[in-house]
Order: C-alpha cells, then sequence, then structure tokens
C-alpha cells in the first residue's frame, strides 16, 4: 500500500496544467492557499474543504503516560493536536477504489 507522497511541487504542477497559470503563479497560489489553511489553523479555527475532508485543532488535557520500556511514569503536558475528518464523499471514493482493485 506504499504509494506516492503528494508534495507542494505535485500541486503546483497540477495547477500549472489544469488551470493554466504559469508555474510561479501555481505555485504561489499553493502557498498561499497552504498559509491561509495554517494561519486558521493557528488561530484555532477549523478548515472545511468540501467534499474532501476538515481540519480541526483539539484541545489534549495533561495525563500521565508510561514509558513502556521502563514502566515509569511521565507527565504529559497540555497540547493542542491537528485532527483531520475525511467527507463522507472522500471515504466513498477511497472505499470504491478499494473495491473495484480487489476484483
Amino acid at each position: 500500500m506504499a504509494g506516492k507522497t503528494l508534495t507542494r511541487a505535485d500541486l503546483s504542477e497540477a495547477v500549472y496544467q489544469q488551470v493554466g497559470l504559469s508555474r510561479a503563479e501555481s505555485s504561489d497560489l499553493v502557498e498561499r492557499v497552504l498559509d491561509l489553511m495554517s494561519d486558521a489553523l493557528v488561530a484555532g479555527e477549523s478548515v472545511k474543504l468540501s467534499s474532501f475532508g476538515s481540519f480541526l485543532v483539539r484541545s489534549k488535557n495533561e495525563r500521565i503516560g508510561r514509558n513502556p520500556k521502563t514502566g515509569e511514569e511521565v507527565p504529559i503536558l497540555p497540547r493542542r493536536v491537528l485532527v483531520f475528518k475525511p467527507s463522507n464523499v472522500l471515504k466513498a471514493k477511497i472505499n470504491d477504489k478499494m473495491l473495484n482493485a480487489k476484483k
């Protein structure tokens, strides 16, 4: 199941090929969109991409963890984590592709 990783350069190239902007403009567009998404997430806002999914920031409280090697209890500090929740459309696409691949 190891596949190729989609990179910023791949996204920029796709915009260049499909939209018709120059490579520099395509790269700037991709960077700007990612910057806007990052800024919103840092501010604690959710980012929803229709038919794709939502990126959410969740706060986790402090808790006690355990070092699996030594068994020693260690406090895990409170933190914010990024969570992705795929849309039903994306889930259906993924499952359809998986079902078609098995045939």
